[in-house]
């Protein structure tokens, strides 16, 4: 055979191979309102970039007539390329081959790029979009699931690891996902279930449909599986994007740098008035957060789940940053199990790849009820407190009102390592709110009082003049200076400028026991 008879022999090879399961399955997957394993590559990486990984690879299984369907790729497409001229890895599953169903070569395949992900020292993004594990391969499907569990874990805290339902993603599928630092799902057309509809109905009696039980918004606003929920494949492929550019290519390097003409030292006016002088008003800590990052941009993670706080990602001077904060215009900033999970994630996130957390306080506490109780709110409210104890990345604490009780200590106080504390005029630090405090302390006299709601307001006045102000604190050194709001943003790149060469270390030790 000539050399240009094996040439033309390679063309037709790849040309199959990009065809996968043929013109008619594809068709189908465009009427679904789906895109292609290969078109979301495209769409993923700088033009050009892109390089195929075992673009051969075929099942190995003669069972069930499986030897005459051999198809090239063997539904999962594998490879590298660049976002935004940084390396990444991929693999994205291919829908119209089996169904994107797990085999053994297909399960090879995803951890030989995960191998190589983890040896170049960068991330991995999963592009998901199949039924399970393959029925025909048997265990040797499920033994495939099981190697790329163990490399996830292996890999989590190393290179970072984004995952993108857009398609079906069910049974033991789901827990590679679950491993991964973040998941973005795709609405009406991705869903993640351990056991479907059918079974459920059969098994419980309830009546559900695929997307009220596994779909983007499900998981994004009830369970807090997806950080994203994002409106088609396209804005899916860019939230993956956006988030590549705050974060590092691994636990060894810095976030990138990105120069912004904002400046530095510049001065907010609209600050001094956006903290209602009214403890009990509330507005938006997220305007607070625009007003004071490089350009007003404010990449939010999990804005659907635990409202009641905020956690993403900005830039100070340049410089990429984590950023947790009480939000007063949901349950008035509290915190409950589900803002204390999703803090305590964010944070060790961070915290596993150098990050550096600014963290906004105006917490009145932890929320009571019953079923914040039987819930668990000790324990996952732990995971927020272990998160931050745990964490060495420079941290930056502002309190701009609240921070009442054991809430105060957990957002990241001085007690938990923080940096650099500051507060504005307006913060309050006490061991509870005026009222309940009176209440308590002064409940004899109020029962004797002429007038008591007079004595009240006066002497919740007295407390919070007194006790429920940030100077006392800062009096025994734990805050370290009290600003004026305007100059909230200088202060805040010059204490990360400060801390840009910190190094702090934890014990030696296999690891900690977090509270699960």
């Amino acid at each position: 055979m000539s050399i240009e008879e094996k040439i033309k022999k390679l063309e037709e090879m790849n040309a199959r191979a990009e065809l996968g399961g043929g013109e008619a399955r594809i068709e189908r997957q465009h009427a679904a309102g789906k895109l292609t394993a290969r078109e979301r590559i495209e769409l993923l990486f700088d033009p050009g970039t892109f390089v195929e990984i075992d673009k051969f690879v075929v099942h190995r299984c003669a069972d069930f007539g499986m030897d005459a369907t051999k198809i090239p790729g063997d539904g999962v497409v594998t490879g590298y390329g660049k976002i935004d001229g940084r390396r990444i890895f991929v693999f994205s599953q291919d829908f119209t081959v089996f169904g994107g169903s797990l085999g053994g070569a297909f399960a090879e395949k995803v951890c030989k790029i995960m191998d190589l992900a983890a040896k170049a020292g960068a991330p991995v993004v999963g592009l998901n979009d199949g039924a399970g594990a393959r029925i025909q391969e048997g265990v040797v499907g499920l033994a495939g699931y099981g190697d790329v569990f163990l490399r996830n874990v292996l890999a989590s805290g190393v290179i970072p690891q984004i995952s993108a339902i857009m398609g079906p993603c069910a049974g033991g599928a789901v827990y590679s996902p679950a491993m991964t630092d973040f998941i973005i799902m795709v609405k009406n057309t991705s869903n993640m279930m351990i056991t479907g509809p059918d079974v459920i109905k059969t098994v419980t009696h309830e009546d559900v449909t695929a997307e009220e039980l596994g779909g983007a918004v499900a998981h994004a606003s009830k369970s807090g599986v997806a950080d994203f929920a994002a409106d088609g494949e396209e804005q899916c492929i860019q939230i993956i994007r956006n988030l590549l550019s705050f974060i590092p290519q691994n636990n060894l390097e810095d976030p990138p740098f990105a120069p912004s003409e904002d400046p530095v030292d510049r001065m907010e006016p609209a600050l001094r008035t956006l903290v209602p002088e009214n403890p009990n008003k509330p507005y938006d800590i997220k305007e607070l957060i625009r007003l004071v990052v490089d350009d007003g941009n404010f990449f939010e993670v999990g804005s659907l789940y635990g409202k009641n706080l905020v956690v993403g990602f900005a830039r100070f001077g340049g410089r990429s940053t984590g950023i947790v904060a009480n939000q007063p215009a949901h349950l008035a900033g509290v915190l409950d199990i589900d803002a204390s999970k999703k803090g305590g994630r964010f944070v060790r996130f961070c915290d596993a790849f150098n990050i550096p957390i600014v963290t906004f306080v105006d917490v009145p506490g932890f929320l009571p009820g019953v079923a914040q109780e039987h819930g668990g709110i000790i324990k996952h409210g732990a995971k927020l407190l272990y998160a931050f104890c745990e964490a060495t990345v420079p941290r930056v604490t502002l309190i701009t009102r609240k921070a009442y009780g054991g809430a105060y200590v957990v957002m990241s106080s001085k007690h938990t390592r923080a940096d650099i504390s500051l507060a504005y005029p307006t913060a309050e630090l006490a061991v509870m709110g005026p009222d309940g405090a009176v209440n308590i302390v002064f409940r004899n006299e109020l029962k004797n009082a002429s007038d008591p709601e007079a004595r009240r307001a006066e002497l919740e006045s007295n407390y919070r003049e007194n006790f429920a102000n940030p100077y006392k604190a800062a009096e025994l050194g734990y805050i370290d200076d009290v600003i004026r709001p305007e100059e909230t943003r200088p202060r805040i790149i010059g204490a990360l400028e400060l801390l840009a060469n910190k190094r702090d270390d934890n014990p030696p030790k296999k690891h900690g026991n977090i509270p699960l």
